[in-house]
C-alpha cells in the first residue's frame, strides 16, 4: 500500500499510461508523415532485382558451392527486405501508392504466395487500439505468460508456412470456386497473414485491395504454371527446392523479428491505450549496418511505428533521434530500446519462463 491508501500496483500503472508525452511526441514529428515516392520505388526496385538475381544466380551455380551459399544468402536478405513492404502498403494512405501495390504484387507478392491483400486490413486492426493486445488481435499472442516451447513451436512453423501459401493459392483456390461453401472458410481461416491460428478474418477486412480476387487468381495461375513446367522437365526441381528454401528462411528470420517486436505481456482479455500499445513494444535501433538486415523497411523502430503508424519507413530513425533527444522527458519513451535482437529475445524467454514456473502444474 501507498501513503494514500491506494495499492501499489495502481501507482505503478499510473505513468505508464498517464505520464507519456503523447501530445508533444506528436509535435516533435509531425513534419515526417509524408512517404516520398522516389525512396520506396528505388528501395524496393534495386532490392528486389538483387534477390531474383541471386536466385538465380544460387540456382545454376555448383551445388554447395561458395558462389551458391552467398548467393542465398544475398537472396534472402534481399526478397526479405522486398517482402516486407508488404507491410508499407497496409499503411499507406488508403487509394495512394496503386501503381506501387500492383508492381509489388506481380514481382514479389505473387510469386513469394503472399498478395497484398493478405495483409490489407488485417494488420490494421492490430493497430486500433480495442483491438491491440486482445484475443480478436491476429498478430498476437501473449508469449511472455505462456511456456517458452510456444515459441519454439511458432519458429518452427516457417518450415510450413511455404507449403501451406502454396496450397491455399493453388489447390484451395479453384477448389472453392467448384465448392461455395468452403470460399468462406478460406476467406475467414487462411487469407491472413497472422500469428494466431485461431484468427478469423471479417467478412469486411479490406482497406485498399478490393481486387483480392485477381490477386488470388494470379497468385494461383502463377504456382500452378511453375509446378506444371517443373512437373513436365522445362524447369528443374531445384526450381521449387530454391524457393523453398528461402521462404523458410526468411519466415524464421521473421518469425525471430516478431517475437522481438513485442513485450507480448497482455493476456488478451483486455483493451489497451495507446501509450500501452506503445510500451508493450520494442525499438531495436542496433547496428546500422546489421540491424535492419533482420528487421528490414523500418521495423526496427516498431515501438516508434507503434505511435504513429502512418509514418512512412524512412522517416522512424529520424522520428526515433528526435524524441530520443527533444523529448522533455523522454524516460518513458526509451523504455521500449533493447539493444539488440539476441537481448530482446532473452527477455521474453526469461518472462516466459518464470510465468511457466509460476502456473500451477496441471
Amino acid at each position: 500500500m501507498s501513503d494514500t491508501g491506494q495499492p501499489a500496483a495502481a501507482e505503478e500503472k499510473k505513468p505508464y499510461v498517464k505520464e507519456f508525452p503523447l501530445r508533444e511526441a506528436h509535435h516533435l514529428v509531425r513534419d515526417l508523415m509524408t512517404p516520398n515516392p522516389w525512396i520506396y520505388w528505388s528501395d524496393f526496385l534495386f532490392h528486389i532485382t538483387l534477390g531474383w538475381a541471386a536466385y538465380f544466380t544460387a540456382l545454376f551455380s555448383p551445388l554447395f558451392s561458395l558462389w551458391q551459399l552467398g548467393s542465398f544468402v544475398v537472396a534472402v536478405l534481399a526478397l526479405y527486405r522486398s517482402a516486407i513492404f508488404v507491410h508499407e502498403l497496409a499503411h499507406l494512405k488508403k487509394g495512394t501508392f496503386q501503381n506501387f501495390r500492383l508492381v509489388w504484387n506481380i514481382i514479389c507478392g505473387v510469386p513469394f504466395m503472399i498478395p497484398s491483400f493478405t495483409y490489407d486490413g488485417v494488420h490494421n486492426d492490430h493497430h486500433k487500439p480495442d483491438v491491440y493486445g486482445t484475443s480478436a488481435d491476429g498478430e498476437y499472442l501473449p508469449f511472455a505468460t505462456r511456456k517458452p516451447a510456444e515459441m519454439v513451436v511458432y519458429v518452427l512453423l516457417s518450415f510450413l508456412i511455404p507449403v501451406a501459401l502454396a496450397a491455399r493459392f493453388v489447390l484451395l483456390t479453384p477448389i472453392s470456386y467448384l465448392i461455395p461453401p468452403l470460399r468462406k472458410i478460406v476467406w475467414e481461416r487462411a487469407s491472413s497473414l497472422t500469428i494466431d491460428p485461431a484468427y478469423r478474418r471479417a467478412p469486411d477486412a479490406i482497406r485498399n485491395d478490393h481486387n483480392w480476387q485477381q490477386q488470388e487468381l494470379g497468385a494461383c495461375l502463377f504456382g500452378c504454371c511453375v509446378i506444371a513446367l517443373v512437373w513436365f522437365g522445362v524447369f528443374p526441381v531445384a526450381v521449387l527446392v530454391l524457393w523453398y528454401l528461402i521462404a523458410v528462411t526468411i519466415f524464421i528470420l521473421n518469425s525471430l523479428r516478431t517475437l522481438a517486436a513485442h513485450a507480448y505481456r497482455n493476456p488478451g482479455d483486455r483493451k489497451m491505450t495507446l501509450p500501452e500499445q506503445y510500451l508493450d513494444s520494442v525499438n531495436i535501433p542496433g547496428n546500422i549496418l546489421i540491424t535492419p538486415l533482420w528487421a528490414p523497411v523500418g521495423l526496427r523502430y516498431h515501438a516508434t511505428h507503434h505511435l504513429f503508424m502512418s509514418m512512412p519507413y524512412h522517416n522512424l530513425g529520424k522520428a526515433q533521434r528526435r524524441l530520443v533527444t527533444q523529448l522533455t522527458d523522454n524516460s518513458q519513451y526509451i523504455k521500449t530500446i533493447r539493444s539488440g535482437l539476441w537481448p530482446a529475445l532473452k527477455q521474453i524467454w526469461r518472462e516466459s519462463s518464470e510465468a511457466a514456473a509460476k502456473a500451477p502444474q496441471q
